[in-house]
């Protein structure tokens, strides 16, 4: 009895800690931060997303935005797996798309582990159109003062599961034009749009430090280790020098940021940034046809999905048989 609740205790402390850090593990260990900066910065190239209009690249990435948002879950799906393939397409495709996929993977996995443990019964049969819970694990009575529901259900796994499908959409199309789209680019595009000019460059600025914070966090964990962080450590508690690595590059990597904040301040008032009302461009942006076919397939699937979605199609369906 007693070996029992040991093992059931063991077991669920676990599953936590794996729910918990394999996230980490893919992002840290097998995309890395050298991996970051490569699906965060920009690149040139010939192929279809390289070409397209900035303009068209925002409203397509608006209308999975609402696609997946408002959808039944297997669209969100469908458009998840449409996006990860066509990274093959990008400059050094193939690797792109491994990112990808291993991105997606640690968003659903941690999207589970924040959703399934405590996604209440009355939510699940709401949701999932079912009276009946089908219990996958039972967690010790003290994991709820951590929220923990009493059981996990197959219910729970589900339901996190097509929540997180609503994520990986949005955060590939998002990819895909930080990937294909020079600043310029976007401030030309968004300015076209109509969005206030301290918004747009608010964006911009982040489009370009994104990429610069990881190159100088992964740079700063790199020098403790070459000092001897971790030298004589046992591999099997490496990994806490990593995280320790990466605290102590928190405070190399702010000096870096006000430096580069100061140093695009003083770019931005050299240059006359806001001096007038509006400002005229070099490169006009022009749409081609294979932009306007784009973004009328866009529009015209979210039309679709606003339609089904507004005359039930797909509910009233039980998720689980």
């Amino acid at each position: 009895m007693i070996l029992g609740q040991l093992a059931d205790n063991l077991l669920s402390w676990l599953f936590v800690l794996v729910g918990y850090t394999t996230p980490l593990g893919i992002i840290f260990g097998l995309i890395g931060l050298t991996g970051f900066v490569e699906i965060t910065r920009f690149e040139k190239g010939r192929s279809l997303y390289y070409q397209l209009n900035p303009v068209t690249k925002i409203v397509l990435g608006l209308c999975v935005t609402t696609i997946s948002a408002i959808s039944i879950w297997w669209i969100g799906g469908l458009l998840t797996a449409i996006l990860a393939l066509s990274f093959l397409t990008l400059n050094n495709g193939l690797r792109k798309f491994v990112f990808a996929l291993l991105l997606t993977t640690s968003t659903v996995v941690a999207t589970v582990q924040g959703f399934a443990p405590y996604t209440t019964t009355l939510t699940l049969q709401e949701a999932m159109h079912v009276k009946a819970l089908h219990t996958v694990w039972v967690w010790p009575g003290y994991f709820s003062y951590m929220g923990f529901q009493h059981t996990l259900t197959l219910e729970s796994i589900i339901y996190s599961l097509q929540i997180s499908i609503r994520f990986t959409s949005i955060a590939l199309a998002s990819l895909i034009l930080v990937l294909t789209t020079t600043p310029p680019g976007v401030i030309r595009a968004l300015s076209k749009i109509g969005l206030p000019i301290p918004i747009t460059f608010s964006l911009v600025i982040a489009m370009r430090s994104v990429p610069r914070i990881f190159e100088a966090i992964d740079a700063s964990m790199k020098a403790q280790f070459v000092r001897g962080l971790g030298s004589r450590a046992h591999p099997l508690i490496r990994p806490i020098y990593y995280v320790e690595a990466l605290m102590s590059s928190i405070t190399p990597i702010l000096v870096f940021l006000l430096r580069g904040a100061k140093n695009t301040a003083i770019s931005a008032d050299t240059r006359a940034f806001r001096a007038y009302p509006k400002r005229t461009y070099a490169k006009p942006l022009h749409f081609t046809r294979v932009d306007r076919v784009t973004i009328i397939l866009a529009v015209s699937a979210l039309i679709v999905t606003v339609y089904a979605a507004t005359h039930g199609y797909g509910r009233g369906i039980p998720y689980v048989g």
